[in-house]
């Protein structure tokens, strides 16, 4: 999905269906700006530490080691593929009119690593969580992304775009480290 984000992405504009998304969420009433800043906070790049201090507490080594081990994958991947691959500017430069709530108007905006780091640690947690707690974590990655567009930091194709290339990285970190056998 990052591959075939990155591909109708890749000349840079934000046309047709992708920008009547847009529009719809970051047209949302500003009563919503500081329920979804939080949520937005959840794919900050200090997050997964956060995330890995909770599992040494539990005793969760492999899972600790990966989240730390998510930061620097995620930094290389992001700049050194994804944004050396794809020069797509934000909304603020891209797409008339866009409400900008306490992001940058421009610089480079595929793929959301924002979205990188939610989806990663959703792809790493869920090997360890039971069903009611895994779809906790899906929507509160989700709220992430859509947080993202409604604050007009992302277009909503890069934040898919940035979920794929999270969940593919927190998927080769559980093989690399292995995970747990059952839930709980």
């Amino acid at each position: 999905m990052t591959v075939v984000s990155a591909w109708v992405v890749s000349d840079g504009t934000v046309d047709g269906p992708e920008r009547a998304v847009f529009r719809f969420v970051n047209g949302w009433p500003d009563a919503w700006r500081w329920p979804l800043w939080i949520f937005q906070t959840l794919g900050v790049l200090g997050m997964p530490l956060v995330v890995a201090g909770a599992a040494l507490l539990l005793r969760r080594w492999r899972l600790a080691a990966a989240l730390v081990a998510l930061v620097p994958l995620k930094l290389g991947i992001e700049h050194e593929v994804l944004k050396a691959s794809v020069q797509r500017e934000r909304p603020g430069t891209t797409i008339p009119g866009a409400m900008l709530r306490d992001v940058p108007s421009a610089g480079e905006s595929f793929p959301s690593g924002h979205a990188i780091i939610a989806f990663g640690i959703v792809a790493l947690l869920l090997p360890y969580l039971r069903r009611r707690w895994q779809v906790l974590v899906v929507v509160l990655a989700v709220l992430n992304s859509v947080a993202r567009v409604y604050l007009g930091g992302h277009a909503p194709l890069d934040v898919v775009g940035g979920a794929a290339a999270g969940l593919l990285v927190g998927a080769l970190l559980n093989l690399a480290v292995g995970v747990p056998e059952r839930p709980g």
